[in-house]
């Protein structure tokens, strides 16, 4: 197949591709090949690099607390440094700004990495480190986000995301197994230089790609401008505005299930560490059958925000469902459905998104979509008060019905949403 490094009209609907095959058709595109491969390179990174942190923080001070803040650390900077990342992303060359971040990057793990084997290595280096790839990972996504529809053409779009979280959530089922197996292997400074390495993978798929021009229209204001003007479209259009609403609770009461699996493992479903690993992997697993339904399936969904709604819905019962188990096995296959329907929604939002907005305002949409990186950190800390007051089930279960409301309440609310075809 003749490989095509931009869309065009007389591409061969990915429709009449074989039924197996068509989850996998936007990597018919070279471009679209470059910017998935370098997907799967950084989020395999980023996931050796969590363990690895984590890993070294704990073995430094033994405290939980500090892991924690570590966490907070991480997400701060797509709170503070996010929306200024979307103007940069809409005023400067996409290229020459993902060039950049990615040597930062490159740059950090290897000084890292030499720091932890000299022996110097004290807790605030993790914590400075680790500020410092968050600031590039802030920049670095809202570009990453924004090329998408630049290079597979609009029929392609559901799918062409779709398998970015698929990229994703690989490295999320194999990343923790992997980054403490090369811990085991190399040393946790030798994970730094594994993390260096995948990065310079990333550099040269960016060298490769063609990279669609930045337009030029924020270049005319000043990027106090471009920020007034991102969150005044935001807010002067109901249906993105109800997108990134809808976007941004999920992340507060539905993802911070996650960090009461230590409960659930221990004083719920009664199982050793083994347990704990397939209870934090079987997520991933459903993220992965979504993803690769949801692609194959793309082009013949025509109502997106009505799937929306639904897997939200879905979403919050089956974490209810997954809060009042006690059998082991069942559990996992709740939690199966649980990443199943979290990464259908996150990746219909995504699509309607990019679909909705202008390419000229694409960047700052998506900076301020991606602020919901920043509020998991709140949510984590929400759900582990509430769990040591009322218990982890219930929490869990309180979690999945303020979900299944928020999905009504923009149902009826927005009611272009339900009927919302792109």
């Amino acid at each position: 197949m003749e490989e095509l490094t931009t869309p065009i009209a007389t591409e061969t609907p990915a429709a009449e591709a074989p039924f197996g095959l068509r989850a996998f058709t936007p990597l018919r595109y070279l471009d679209y090949r470059y910017l998935w491969t370098g997907t799967v390179l950084m989020s395999a990174g980023q996931w050796i690099q969590q363990v690895t942190l984590g890993w070294l923080l704990y073995d430094l001070t033994g405290s939980s607390v500090l892991l924690g803040a570590l966490n907070g650390v991480r997400a701060l900077p797509f709170l503070v440094a996010g929306p200024i990342a979307g103007v940069a992303a809409d005023r400067m060359d996409r290229k020459r700004l993902m060039l950049r971040t990615q040597y930062v990057l490159i740059a950090t793990a290897i000084a890292m990495g030499i720091l932890v084997v000299s022996g110097y290595l004290q807790p605030w280096h993790l914590f400075v480190f680790t500020l410092f790839t968050g600031m590039a990972w802030a920049f670095n996504e809202p570009v990453r986000q924004s090329m998408v529809p630049g290079v597979v053409p609009k029929s392609e779009l559901m799918s062409a995301i779709a398998l970015n979280s698929m990229g994703f959530n690989i490295n999320k089922v194999l990343g923790p197994a992997l980054g403490g197996v090369l811990i085991a292997a190399f040393g946790a400074g030798g994970n730094f230089f594994v993390q260096a390495a995948a990065y310079v993978g990333v550099l040269l798929m960016i060298y490769w790609m063609h990279v669609p021009p930045t337009p030029e229209d924020a270049r005319h204001s000043s990027a106090l401008a471009n920020l007034k003007e991102g969150l005044a479209y935001v807010w002067s259009n109901p249906t993105v505005l109800a997108l990134m609403m809808a976007a941004y609770v999920p992340r507060v009461f539905a993802v911070p299930y996650q960090t009461l699996m230590p409960v659930f493992q221990k004083d719920v479903l009664g199982v050793g560490p083994e347990g704990l690993g397939l209870l934090m992997a079987a997520p991933g697993v459903g993220a992965v059958l979504s993803v690769l339904i949801l692609s194959t399936a793309a082009h013949g969904i025509r109502r997106k925000g009505l799937l929306l709604l639904w897997s939200l819905v879905c979403l919050g019962g089956f974490l209810i469902l997954f809060s009042r188990i006690k059998s082991f096995p069942v559990a996992l296959l709740a939690l199966v459905g649980v990443g199943a329907c979290q990464i259908m929604f996150m990746a219909t939002t995504n699509t309607l998104l990019q679909m909705l907005t202008p390419d000229a305002l694409r960047g700052r949409v998506m900076s301020l979509y991606m602020l919901d990186r920043g509020l998991m950190p709140a949510g984590a800390l929400m759900a582990g008060v509430t769990a040591h007051f009322v218990g982890a089930p219930s929490t869990v279960a309180f979690m999945g019905g303020i979900v299944i409301v928020l999905a009504l309440l923009v149902a009826w609310r927005v009611p272009r949403m339900r009927q919302l075809v792109i």
